[in-house]
């Protein structure tokens, strides 16, 4: 398996990153960690041309069964400028956040593979993503339902700024029939609003079957009394669309970032609050 940085560089990488191998190697895989994840060019990892280099050779390499993200920030998108596409053959990709867009982009070329999480959990969301790599079931998540009913369609996971980001691009995928799972962090109220005002507008929610929402963590510090709480909000922007709609569910930024994977089958209960994936 490959770690990479595909955008910023990775914090205290050198303590962290023998910390994941040895996480690695007690569940039976060898972790790679390339000089280029864990260097530093400007405030990334490396230029562009050598992270699209790393990626481009785990899929080169028939011996690497997976591509983990160690670091994210941002940067991700602009591999995907640089010319990276997802190759042909089955590689699991592990991100959340910034590599949102290598796991959109991956979906949109029909590939499977993606799983939205990463390697620094605690011991169950670690557990769960092993889980995920060895092709076994997981058990549902939990959050609060928000609007009732049932969807099932293929399971699109991804950070809304990062995913907002590529609307109108050729790495933007199918979302009609999807179930869809977003989240964010250190985005105010105002803000979120402004990117499913454009969703709604550009049409990218139409035929969306269902909508989960992870965490939305900000600071609270330029609110105003009476301004929109984040609840106020992703219901107000979410609550009209005729779609069952769940609410705080284990994953995003902070803890517990319980891994999805990314195309697989899902069933979102808006009655019960859940998202279980076959």
């Amino acid at each position: 398996m490959l770690a990479i940085a595909p955008g910023t560089w990775w914090e205290d990488a050198t303590t962290e990153g023998l910390r994941l191998q040895q996480r690695f190697a007690a569940a039976g895989w060898s972790l790679e960690i390339p000089s280029a994840t864990a260097g530093r060019w400007r405030w990334f990892s490396a230029s562009d041309s050598e992270r699209l280099k790393l990626l481009q050779r785990a899929w080169a390499d028939p011996g690497c069964d997976a591509v983990v993200a160690v670091a994210g920030g941002w940067g991700s998108a602009r591999l995907l400028e640089a010319g990276w596409q997802p190759g042909p053959r089955p590689l699991w990709l592990v991100g959340f956040s910034d590599v949102s867009a290598l796991l959109l982009a991956q979906l949109a070329a029909g590939n499977g593979g993606g799983i939205h999480g990463g390697p620094h959990g605690d011991d169950a969301a670690w557990a769960r993503l092993v889980a995920l790599l060895r092709g076994e079931r997981v058990a549902p998540l939990q959050g609060v339902g928000w609007r009732g009913g049932i969807a099932t369609g293929p399971l699109v996971v991804s950070n809304l700024t990062v995913a907002t980001s590529l609307i109108g691009t050729r790495w933007w995928p199918r979302l009609a029939g999807c179930v869809l799972v977003l989240e964010d962090v250190g985005e105010e109220p105002y803000r979120i609003d402004r990117m499913l005002t454009q969703w709604r507008t550009a049409g990218v929610l139409e035929g969306v079957a269902g909508i989960g929402l992870g965490r939305f963590r900000w600071k609270q510090d330029d609110v105003l009394p009476g301004d929109l709480t984040m609840d106020e909000v992703l219901q107000e922007r979410l609550g009209d669309l005729g779609v069952p709609l769940v609410a705080g569910l284990p994953l995003g930024h902070g803890q517990p970032n319980l891994a999805l994977p990314q195309g697989r089958l899902a069933h979102l209960d808006g009655q019960r609050g859940s998202l279980a994936v076959a």
